[in-house]
C-alpha cells in the first residue's frame, strides 16, 4: 500500500495590516505631536479654561461659583476698562500705524542701489526686534526721564520747552510707550517688507521704464500692489500685537497701574493677580478676543483694497 507523503509547506508569514502609506503618515503624525501635546496643554487648554472662567466668580484657590455674565457686565460698565480700552487704540495709532508706512519707505530704500552698505543697515535696522523688551523699556525710561537731564527733555530744552512729565502726564505716557513701540518693531516690518520686494520681478520695473514711468507711478501701480499680500500680513499681526500690548507700559509705568499707560492686558493682569479677580479678567479677556477679530477684520479689510 502506497502512502502519500504530504509536502509540507514552510508557514506563510502573517500581511501586515498596516499599507507602507499608513505607517509613513503615523510616523510623521508622532514626529510633529510634541508641538501639538505643548500647545494643547499650554496654548489650547488655557484658552478654553479663560473661557470657562469668564463665567465664574473664583479667586484662585476657593471654590468656583456660576455667575452667568456678571462680569461682562461689571467690567463694559468699569470706566477704567475703557480707559484701558482708549489708551490702547491710542498708542496703537501713534506707535504701530507709523512703523507700517515708515517700513515701507525703508524698505524702499535699502533695496535700491543707491544706498550703500546695504548688510550693514539691514542688521542695523533689525537689531531693535532681537532686543528685550525690558532692557528696552529700561533705557527708554531712562532717556523719558521726568528730570530735566532726560534725553528727550534735553532736547525740549534746546527748543525752549519746559521739562514733560513723562512719566504721569496723560500724553506724556503714551507718546513714551508709542516711541518704544515704534522704534522696537520698525526694523522687523521693514525686512518683512524689504524681503517682500525683492521677490517682485525686476522685468515690471524695466518695462515700466521704457513706457516712460515716473518713480511715484512704479511705485503705485507696480510696487504696491505686488506688495498687497505682506502688507495685509503685517497689517494683521502688527495690530494683534498692539491691543496686547504688555510688557513696555508694566516696565515704564511700573506696578502703580497708572490711568494713563494702563492698557487692556495690563488690566485683565492687574483684576487677576492683583485683585484676584480671575472671572472679571477672563471676561475681560474675551472682551478683547472679540474686539481683535472686529479690529483685524476691518484692518485686513482695508489693507485688501490698497493697490486694487
Amino acid at each position: 500500500m502506497q502512502t502519500k507523503v504530504q509536502k509540507q509547506l514552510p508557514p506563510t508569514k502573517k500581511r501586515s495590516s498596516l499599507s507602507e502609506k499608513t505607517k509613513e503618515a503615523i510616523s510623521g503624525y508622532i514626529y510633529i505631536s510634541p508641538f501639538f501635546i505643548l500647545f494643547g496643554i499650554f496654548g489650547l487648554f488655557p484658552m478654553l479654561f479663560s473661557f470657562y472662567l469668564g463665567f465664574q466668580k473664583w479667586n484662585g484657590l476657593g471654590e468656583m461659583e456660576f455667575v452667568g455674565f456678571q462680569n461682562f457686565k461689571w467690567i463694559l460698565t468699569d470706566q477704567l476698562f475703557w480707559t484701558s480700552l482708549s489708551n490702547t487704540l491710542i498708542m496703537w495709532v501713534l506707535g504701530t500705524l507709523p512703523q507700517l508706512l515708515i517700513g515701507i519707505i525703508l524698505a524702499y530704500a535699502l533695496n535700491s542701489t543707491l544706498i550703500k552698505l546695504k548688510s550693514f543697515f539691514r542688521v542695523s535696522i533689525f537689531m531693535p526686534y532681537v532686543t528685550s523688551t525690558v532692557a528696552v523699556a529700561i533705557v527708554f525710561g531712562i532717556m523719558f526721564n521726568d528730570q530735566e537731564f532726560g534725553l528727550f527733555n534735553l532736547i525740549a530744552g534746546l527748543f525752549g520747552v519746559d521739562p514733560i512729565s513723562w512719566g504721569t502726564s496723560w500724553w506724556g505716557v503714551k507718546v513714551a510707550i508709542s516711541t518704544m513701540v515704534f522704534w522696537r518693531w520698525v526694523g522687523y516690518n521693514t525686512i518683512i517688507y524689504l524681503a517682500g520686494l525683492q521677490a517682485i520681478p525686476n522685468d515690471l520695473y524695466e518695462a515700466a521704464v521704457i513706457d516712460g514711468a515716473t518713480i511715484r507711478q512704479k511705485i503705485q501701480y507696480i510696487t504696491i500692489p505686488m506688495l498687497r499680500p505682506i502688507i495685509i500680513l503685517t497689517v494683521f499681526t502688527s495690530t494683534i500685537g498692539a491691543l496686547q500690548l504688555f510688557t513696555e507700559p508694566l516696565i515704564f509705568i511700573g506696578r502703580t497701574y497708572r490711568e494713563e499707560g494702563l492698557t487692556v492686558v495690563l488690566y485683565l493682569y492687574r483684576e487677576a493677580f492683583v485683585n484676584l479677580a480671575f472671572g472679571p479678567a477672563s471676561a475681560a479677556a474675551i472682551i478683547l478676543f472679540l474686539i481683535i477679530i472686529i479690529l483685524s477684520t476691518i484692518n485686513v479689510f482695508i489693507a485688501n483694497r490698497v493697490g486694487r
